[in-house]
């Protein structure tokens, strides 16, 4: 029922969500249309690097507990976090063309971006390709702070970094400047919402699959040590 609950949020928060950045939010007077991709891409961002700390915050208290629940979570989150970060790219360069002109740059908040994707990878593959999985655990576990340390240097690249990235204009960092016009602002916070409930429901709907899997593992290997 819970499971269901966020299912449906999250499909009418999208639907409203969809509405309001093409029919109700102003047109952005510089970039023009292409503008509307930041309630995209900036939301994606946002889950990209909590699912980051999910990852590490799960993993260490799974060392420490040795409770397979919160590597199922650990493991789940990265694999859902690798989608959203490559999305994050993504969207990034289809914003950068007509933006900057170009598909890519390396300005510092996309290259720690990109670092970010990396260590998902690293993540992901040193979980499948191990042979000893608890060593895996161990080593993703470590890779996953170091992916837990690269987002906060996401967010503030552009302030420790002057570049062709849009200064912070939301965020307890913002510059006093850069506000948004509050329809911009009200369809970005309703985006983001959109996104962390529609991310909480593929996390919990992972998780539960990621248990029936490792459940399946273990009945696999008691079958091959009986036989």
């Amino acid at each position: 029922m819970f499971k269901q609950i966020f299912l449906l949020m999250s499909l009418i928060l999208l639907l409203v969500t969809t509405y309001m950045i093409f029919m109700w939010v102003p047109t952005e007077l510089n970039l023009g249309i292409s503008q509307r991709i930041f309630y995209y891409h900036v939301p994606l961002a946002w889950i990209g690097m909590i699912s980051i700390f999910i990852v590490g915050i799960a993993s260490v208290i799974h060392l420490i507990t040795k409770d397979d629940k919160w590597d199922a979570i650990a493991h789940s989150s990265a694999e859902i976090g690798v989608v959203f970060a490559t999305l994050i790219l993504v969207t990034g360069a289809l914003w950068a063309k007509p933006a900057w002109g170009v598909w890519w740059s390396w300005d510092p908040k996309l290259t720690t971006t990109l670092i970010l994707w990396f260590i998902y990878v690293a993540y992901l593959m040193i979980r499948s390709y191990s042979t000893n999985q608890i060593l895996a655990r161990r080593y993703a576990s470590v890779v996953a702070l170091l992916g837990a340390i690269d987002a906060p240097l996401i967010y503030l690249a552009s302030i420790w970094w002057r570049n062709l990235h849009p200064r912070l204009n939301i965020g307890p960092l913002a510059e006093s400047d850069s506000s948004l016009d509050s329809r911009m602002l009200l369809t970005l916070l309703v985006s983001t919402i959109s996104f962390t409930v529609f991310y909480i429901y593929m996390l919990i709907e992972r998780i539960k699959i990621r248990r029936i899997e490792d459940d399946l593992d273990e009945v696999h290997k008691y079958a091959s040590n009986e036989i």
